[in-house]
C-alpha cells in the first residue's frame, strides 16, 4: 500500500474513533439528563433507567453501524450532535411529564411518545442511508418532489383531515394520529430548489435586465421556481403559519444566493420580506398581536390572547440565571406549552444560560457542518441540497430561539430534536441522513489514476513488426 493510501486509512481511523468518543459523550448527557430529573423530581433514580437507556443507546448504536457500513466517510460530528440533542429533549419531556402528572392534568406521556417518535426517525433514517446509495439520483425528481411539496400543504385544507390548533391550519388527522405534513414538504422543496438551480444556474447568473443597480435574470428562467415559491407562501400564510413562511422564503432566497453568487438578491429579498412583513401586520390581525406583544409584553400579560407565555418564559430564564436551578427546581410549568415551542425557556430555567448556550452551539456546530459539507462536495446538485438543509436547521433555530428569548416576534416554529413533536423529529432525522449521505459522497477518496506505462506496449510492438 502506499503512503498516501497508509495515511488517509490512519485519519480514517482515527476519525471514526472520534465519532464512537462523542457518541458516548452524546449518551451519557441523554442518560445522566434523564437521571438528574428523577433525583431532582423524586428523590431517586428513576427505576425505568436501565430500560430507557438501553433503547436509547440501540437507538444510537444502530444509526452508528448503519453509518458505519453505508456511509463509512460520512461526517462524524453529525450523528454525535443530534443524539445529544435528542436525549437532552427527552429529559426535560420526561421531567415536564412528571409535573403534569402530579398535578392532575392528562398530559404526562410527552417523553415516551417522543420515544416512540424517535425510534421511528432512527427507521427511516437508516433505511435512507441504505436505499439512497448516491444524493444525485433525487436530482432526477426535481419536479415531482415540488409538486409533492406543494400537495402537502394543501392537505390541511381538506375538509375531513385538517385541523385548526391555536390559529394555525397547518395539521391534518390521520387514522388518530396528527401530523404535520409541512416537516416533510420542507425537505421535498429543498430537493426541487437545488434540483431546479444547479441546471438553470448559468442562465441565472446573467444578466437578463439591469433595475437600478441589481441585474435580474430572465422572467422565463426563474418565472418556474418563482412561480412555485409563491404558491407555497401563499398556502402557509392563509394557513396563518407565518413562522413556516419566513423558513421557506428564508430557504428560497439562500439557495438562490449561493447558485447565481449575486448580493443583489439579499437586497430585493429585504426588500420583499419588509413588504411582506408590513402587508402581514396590516392585514393580519394574529401577527399584529405577536408585535404587540413583542414590543409591550407586559402590556398584554393578563389579556386573552396576551403574552402571558413570553413574560413566564422571561422569568424563568431570568430566574435561571447563570447555571440554573436544577432539573426539578424550578416551575416551567407554568409556561404554555413549555413542551413544544417554549422548551428552550425550560432548560434556561433549570440548566441555566450555559445550557443554552451548550445548545445553541450544538446547533451552530450542525450548520457548520452542512455548509463544510457543501463547501468539500464534488458535484453542483449536493452542494445546493446541503446548503438549502443547513440553511433550515439555521433559520428555524434563529427563528425559535430567537421568538423565546424575545431577540424577535414569537412565531409558532419548534426547535429541532429537542421539542415535543414527530412529524418534525422524523423530518429531522431525514435530514441529517441526506446530509451524511452527501458528507460520505464528499469525502469518499478519489479512484487513483496512475500513469499508463507505455514502455511494455512499445516492446511489444516492436517485436510484432520484426515477425513481420
Amino acid at each position: 500500500m502506499s503512503q498516501t493510501g497508509t495515511l488517509m486509512g490512519f485519519v480514517h481511523r482515527r476519525r471514526r474513533g472520534a465519532e464512537l468518543f462523542l457518541l458516548v459523550l452524546a449518551l451519557a448527557v441523554g442518560i445522566g439528563a434523564y437521571a438528574a430529573v428523577g433525583l431532582g423530581l423524586e428523590g431517586q433514580v428513576p427505576t425505568d433507567l436501565v430500560g430507557y437507556g438501553g433503547w436509547l443507546t440501540a437507538l444510537i448504536v444502530a444509526a452508528h453501524v448503519a453509518v458505519r457500513v453505508f456511509a463509512p466517510y460520512a461526517d462524524p460530528v453529525l450523528l454525535p450532535l443530534v443524539a445529544a440533542l435528542n436525549g437532552l429533549g427527552l429529559a426535560i419531556l420526561r421531567r415536564l411529564d412528571i409535573t403534569y402528572e402530579a398535578q392532575g392534568f392528562d398530559q404526562h406521556t410527552f417523553a415516551r411518545q417522543q420515544l416512540t417518535w424517535m425510534t421511528l426517525g432512527v427507521v427511516l433514517f437508516i433505511l435512507t442511508l441504505v436505499l439512497l446509495r448516491d444524493h444525485r439520483s433525487l436530482q432526477r425528481f426535481t419536479y415531482t418532489s415540488g409538486l409533492a411539496g406543494i400537495l402537502l400543504l394543501i392537505l390541511p385544507f381538506i375538509p375531513g383531515i385538517g385541523l385548526n390548533l391555536n390559529g394555525a391550519r397547518i395539521w391534518i388527522r390521520l387514522a388518530g394520529f396528527s401530523f404535520q405534513p409541512g416537516e416533510v414538504a420542507k425537505v421535498l422543496l429543498v430537493v426541487a430548489f437545488a434540483g431546479y438551480l444547479v441546471l438553470h444556474r448559468d442562465a441565472l447568473a446573467l444578466a437578463g435586465r439591469r433595475v437600478v443597480f441589481v441585474d435580474l435574470p430572465r422572467g422565463r428562467d426563474l418565472g418556474p421556481i418563482l412561480a412555485m415559491f409563491g404558491v407555497s407562501m401563499m398556502i402557509l400564510v392563509l394557513q396563518n403559519d407565518l413562522g413556516s413562511s419566513l423558513l421557506f422564503f428564508g430557504l428560497f432566497l439562500v439557495m438562490l444566493y449561493v447558485a447565481t453568487e449575486r448580493p443583489g438578491w439579499l437586497l430585493v429579498g429585504g426588500l420583499l420580506f419588509a413588504a411582506g412583513a408590513f402587508a402581514a401586520y396590516s392585514v393580519v390581525g394574529n401577527v399584529q398581536n405577536r408585535f404587540n406583544f413583542w414590543l409591550h409584553p407586559l402590556d398584554y400579560y393578563d389579556q386573552s390572547p396576551g403574552s402571558g407565555q413570553l413574560v413566564e418564559a422571561m422569568f424563568g430564564m431570568g430566574w435561571g440565571g447563570l447555571i440554573g436551578r436544577g432539573l426539578g427546581g424550578g416551575f416551567p410549568e407554568r409556561v404554555p406549552f413549555a413542551y413544544s415551542d417554549f422548551i428552550l425557556s425550560t432548560i434556561g430555567e433549570e440548566l441555566g444560560l450555559t445550557a443554552v448556550m451548550a445548545v445553541v452551539l450544538c446547533y451552530g456546530l450542525i450548520v457548520e457542518r452542512a455548509l463544510r459539507v457543501a463547501l468539500i462536495s464534488r458535484d453542483g446538485f449536493g452542494k445546493l441540497m446541503a446548503v438549502g438543509l443547513g440553511a433550515v436547521f439555521a433559520l428555524q433555530v434563529f427563528v425559535v430561539i430567537g421568538g423565546v428569548t424575545g431577540l424577535i416576534p414569537l412565531t409558532g416554529l419548534t426547535t429541532p430534536f429537542l421539542s415535543y413533536g414527530g412529524s418534525s423529529l422524523v423530518a429531522n432525522w431525514v435530514v441529517i441522513a441526506l446530509l451524511l449521505r452527501i458528507s460520505d459522497q464528499a469525502r469518499r477518496p478519489v479512484p487513483r489514476m496512475d500513469p499508463v506505462d507505455d514502455s511494455a506496449a512499445d516492446s511489444e510492438h516492436t517485436q510484432v513488426v520484426k515477425l513481420k
